[in-house]
């Protein structure tokens, strides 16, 4: 029987569409059912004369998106929020509209889903960017938001063939970048899939029909080989008294179009590996088939991976091994049992599908979910802009994880690729910020060296010790980057603001003034005229360079007071410790070193960079801008470490390399960098970088290179 909904005073009319949703929802009491009705006779009105590129009614959509949600077994608030979800975006009506007709849930469902229309963005890519910060800051309170949105993406991938290609392009993109990577992290392995075919098939119109062909082709060749396998595992099944369903797998287009990319295979490499799950009812029978299996076909040493008892990040479980079959095929096996496929395919959507079963077991999976949703609401306080926080976001989809120990025995699930730098951010910001060193498996490591699944990581700290920029360079996953862009941030603005105030009170003491003679009604007017808010903002500038202190210093006399030329004025240089952090650089063209003649220029947005006083780059910029060159000298005693480049001419002989290593090592520097290449069949020209703590410890370590018999002529290089 037809479902009626009321369109005029005293008219009833059969409305199809809200019937063939209604037949999905045998799960809804009556109660419930009358709650969808409403909503959908709400967003049909709403939508009231709007159709979709199609030329179907727009109510068409929200519908389609109900009918996803209502495969997945919503609940009625997920559905009512899908029939809505538009009607902010689109329509008249406002979040306070939906929140009185229907309850605050479902508006705050609605309103998470809706993208930011008000604003006028200064990009495409910044509005997708601030849209999606919006819906993850909305999923975080409620995991359903992304649930709806992910209903929505899916049903405007099934229909994109409508849209122009470049819109078809982009759509598919970003569906292959975000959505089905989140899907992925929120094991809902059938939507995943689905997104990843759509959008294969939109972006390679001519590969993705191609493969789909040669698919079903080699799919009557394998018929065959796959029954005699599938009945061999059942047969040894049952004689085992092992009850199971033994399933054939078959990889989709997607995914066989990544593994022939990454792993450049032909596609018949690929279709050579035959896949099989077998699903029973227990942990123990899991555990019992497998070993079954292992008596039936020999198991590929390395190839067992056991995610029932460590799950994916995803809550992922199952147990996975590749075989040699009797003719030498490999043959992957994939032991679950039914709640766990149900898990593997749904996902978090799985709560609501189980939510009856008292028995099943979805905490692993929720409370997954839920740490996750946490580590992205921390990134989003700590990125600077919504870009940084989308690019952040995609960096923290990675499919693939290692499983290491804390020294207490505790699992941390990490991206591969993860070091040391990763696992301190992922146990606390804080441990990541004071980390100095790594012990894995009870031996010092670099910081920089990927993790493995198996090893114990115990992290060195010290209550001083701050993020080095360097660790940019390997740090994989989002927090640890995130985390320490935030704390260098904040590191450069307190170590600008200390230079600056030592610039302005040396240009003060140019004008025979000092820091305590600044008035504070000058301060305020400075400020004002500088648009500026607070005198560190001031001094910040100042550090960076981007404001010159002489000229700070003169806004800030009261006027007539010893105003005569600074430069006139005879001033003790700067001193360099060495240790001031990011806002004082060592130029890389002339590498000075403690000893060395040396003079500071201001770069703005940088701070200030040292140089060699004979530095040919230099020389250029004393030219162009005087006012920003600095007297500065080294401090005394001065600790750290310098780089220094060597050009070393040595005899072409064997083992050469490896003799100047010793020596340089013996002499108590380090070896940053190293490049050897040929200048005649006699001699090789080696350039190296070397950390020294001084002039004179260079000159010590010159000394010994040049009494190696081999070594023929060595040169600093300065420029």
């Amino acid at each position: 029987m037809l479902t009626s909904v009321q369109t005029e005073p005293g008219v009833a009319a059969p409305d199809p569409l809200l019937d063939s949703l209604l037949t999905q929802l045998d799960y809804f009491n009556t109660e419930q059912r009358q709650l969808v009705i409403q909503a959908y006779a709400f967003s049909q009105a709403a939508h009231q004369g709007q159709y979709r590129r199609s030329g179907e009614p727009y109510i068409t959509h929200p519908v389609a998106v109900a009918g996803i949600l209502a495969d997945m077994k919503m609940d009625a608030q997920s559905l009512m929020a899908a029939l809505l979800h538009d009607v902010i975006e689109d329509c008249l009506f406002t979040k306070e509209n939906i929140a009185q007709e229907f309850g605050h849930t479902v508006a705050d469902l609605v309103d998470g889903v809706s993208k930011i229309s008000a604003i006028n963005f200064e990009s495409r890519k910044v509005q997708q960017a601030e849209n999606f910060r919006k819906m993850v800051l909305a999923m975080t309170k409620d995991i359903r938001v992304i649930l709806v949105k992910l209903s929505d993406r899916l049903h405007n991938m099934r229909t994109l063939q409508v849209l122009n290609p470049e819109k078809r392009r982009r759509i598919a993109t970003e569906s292959l970048e975000i959505y089905a990577p989140i899907a992925n992290r929120l094991g809902m392995n059938n939507i995943r899939v689905e997104f990843e075919d759509l959008g294969f098939a939109a972006l390679y119109p001519m590969r993705a029909p191609l493969i789909k062909k040669a698919v079903k082709k080699a799919r009557g060749h394998r018929k065959e080989l796959m029954h005699t396998i599938e009945a061999a595992i059942e047969q040894r099944l049952s004689q085992e008294n092992l009850t199971a369903r033994v399933i054939g797998r078959e990889k989709h287009l997607y995914s066989i179009y990544q593994k022939m990319k990454t792993q450049r295979k032909s596609f018949s490499q690929i279709m050579d590996v035959y896949g099989f799950r077998i699903i029973t009812d227990s942990v123990n029978m899991c555990y019992r088939i497998l070993g079954a299996i292992h008596n039936l076909y020999k198991p590929i040493p390395g190839r067992f991976k056991d995610y029932i008892a460590i799950p994916k990040a995803n809550g992922y479980q199952s147990l996975h091994t590749t075989l040699k079959g009797s003719s030498g095929v490999p043959i992957e096996i994939q032991v679950r049992t039914e709640e766990m496929d149900a898990m593997a395919n749904n996902g978090i959507a799985a709560h609501w599908l189980y939510k009856s079963e008292t028995q099943f077991n979805k905490e692993t999976q929720s409370s997954r979910a839920r740490e996750w949703l946490k580590g992205l609401l921390e990134l989003q306080k700590s990125a600077g802009n919504s870009l940084e926080f989308i690019e952040s976001v995609k960096i923290d989809l990675f499919p693939d994880e290692v499983y290491v120990f804390t020294p207490k025995g505790n699992i941390l699930e990490l991206p591969v690729g993860a070091t040391a730098v990763d696992f301190a951010y992922t146990v606390h910001t804080d441990v990541g910020n004071r980390c100095i060193a790594a012990r894995i498996d009870n031996r010092l490591s670099p910081l920089s060296v990927p993790l493995q699944s198996g090893q114990t990581v115990e992290i060195i700290t010290t209550k001083n010790a701050c993020p080095n920029p360097l660790w940019l360079s390997f740090a994989v996953t989002a927090r640890a980057r995130s985390s320490i862009r935030h704390a260098l941030k904040h590191q450069q603005r307190s170590e600008s603001i200390a230079l600056g105030k030592t610039l302005l009170e040396k240009a003060l003491q140019s004008f025979h003034q000092n820091w305590h003679a600044i008035l504070p009604a000058k301060q305020k007017a400075t400020l004002k005229e500088l648009n500026l808010s607070t005198f560190d903002d001031l001094l910040e500038d100042i550090g960076l360079g981007n404001r010159m202190a002489p000229l700070i210093a003169r806004r800030l006399i009261a006027e007539g007071d010893h105003m005569e030329d600074a430069a006139a004025t005879t001033s003790h240089p700067l001193m360099i410790h060495g240790t001031e952090g990011l806002v004082i650089h060592f130029a890389k063209c002339c590498r000075p070193i403690p000893g060395d003649p040396i003079i500071g220029f201001l770069s703005p947005g940088k701070g200030m960079v040292i140089h060699l006083d004979a530095c040919r780059n230099l020389s250029n910029e004393l030219k162009e801008h005087p006012d920003k060159c600095l007297a500065v000298n080294w401090a005394s005693p001065i600790e750290g470490e310098f780089l220094a480049g060597l050009r070393i001419e040595m005899e072409n002989k064997r083992g050469v390399l490896a003799n100047l290593a010793t020596i340089i090592s013996d002499s108590g520097a380090n070896i940053e960098s190293i490049h050897m290449g040929e200048k005649d069949a006699r001699l090789s020209i080696i350039h190296a970088v070397l950390g020294v703590k001084h002039r004179v410890h260079l000159a010590r370590v010159i000394k010994r290179l040049r009494a190696a018999q081999s070594a023929i002529k060595i040169t600093r290089i300065k420029g």
